[in-house]
């Protein structure tokens, strides 16, 4: 960051230069015991209770896309903040900021999805606020929204990954890169032979279920800017462990990599908004595995990966070909504004 002199639109990618921008500026000025600790969701103690706090803003092009829209995202990626951090989402809020001449139909259905998202994630949008801007002044329309959720006290440690060893196994609920490739054949308007839909998706009815099963959940994330790679590097990163993914366990639609093939991506990167990363106790992963599978978000899940101590702080791939390659944090920008 201290090469540059202004900020970039990879500064919100969810990369090495996102990284850098939070650490370097606002935890520097923002500091205190809670921020420093940077989990999805801040971990307060208010009169004797737990609660997860979370905020994020969607600034995605274009709002309306094949599986969702920007309301629905705005819903989705909030719930999924409280929910890996092992809360339990109770409400929102959501402020929007709309250019002026925006079209009314489109403002209702944007309201309406998330309205209908939130009663199906069972959370209830209890304040907001609406600002209108001049024409040419914001892009259509931004909406930020934060969430409350109560966290359980068995769940405090969920956030942190302190627990997590070698032998713990890595396991996703689905396929990667369905909300990238979404966002790029609307913005680019491809055409595919088979449809693809954006995961866009609430977890936390999904992320409950496992948590029920009173298995050894060590750390959850949701893959969003940046992929399933960003997590796992952040994850060796902050541990000071190892991490070895293997490819072809790494769920994958066919024509998600067609299309990276096309245009140079690596799926690793791309950004999801209906994906959680678990890391699990080893006795405990075939359990989690089958009560994702159960479940109809998580009917693609797959174990991709362990925990080792042979490469600390680094993530590596066993690739299809019986190599292996190191996973770096994203450090440029394959898709601007993808939330």
């Amino acid at each position: 960051m201290a090469t540059e002199k202004n900020i970039l639109l990879s500064h919100g990618s969810g990369g090495r230069l996102s990284h850098e921008l939070i650490s370097n500026l606002f935890v520097k000025y923002f500091s205190n015991d809670k921020l420093n600790k940077q989990t999805d969701s801040a971990i307060l103690d208010v009169d004797q209770n737990l609660l997860a706090y979370t905020t994020d803003s969607y600034v995605v092009d274009p709002i309306f896309f094949q599986g969702g829209n920007i309301g629905k995202l705005a819903v989705c990626g909030t719930v999924n903040d409280l929910a890996v951090s092992g809360a339990m989402p109770k409400y929102l809020s959501c402020g929007f900021i709309i250019e002026e001449g925006f079209p009314l139909t489109d403002l209702e259905s944007i309201v309406k999805s998330m309205a209908d998202e939130a009663n199906a994630a069972g959370v209830e949008i209890v304040t907001g606020d609406t600002k209108v801007v001049n024409k040419g002044k914001c892009d259509k329309i931004f909406i930020n929204t934060s969430g409350i959720g109560v966290l359980p006290e068995s769940r405090r440690s969920i956030s942190f990954g302190k627990s997590i060893k070698p032998g713990d196994k890595i396991i996703i609920n689905g396929s990667i890169g369905d909300h990238g490739i979404a966002i790029l054949a609307a913005r680019e308007s491809l055409s595919f032979q088979s449809d693809i839909s954006s995961d866009c998706a609430s977890l936390n009815h999904l992320i409950n279920h496992v948590l029920e099963t009173n298995c050894r959940v060590k750390f959850m994330r949701d893959a969003t800017r940046g992929g399933l790679a960003t997590v796992l590097c952040e994850l060796a990163e902050n541990t000071n462990l190892g991490i070895e993914i293997h490819e072809g366990h790494i769920p994958l639609k066919e024509i998600v990599k067609g299309t990276c093939e096309i245009f140079g991506f690596d799926p690793v990167y791309l950004a999801n908004e209906g994906k959680v990363v678990m890391i699990i106790a080893g006795g405990d992963a075939e359990t989690v595995l089958n009560a994702l599978k159960s479940h109809p978000l998580g009917k693609g899940a797959a174990i991709i990966g362990e925990i080792n101590n042979t490469h600390p702080g680094k993530v590596t791939m066993l690739t299809g070909i019986g190599g292996r390659r190191i996973i770096d944090m994203l450090a440029g920008e394959m898709l601007p504004r993808i939330c």
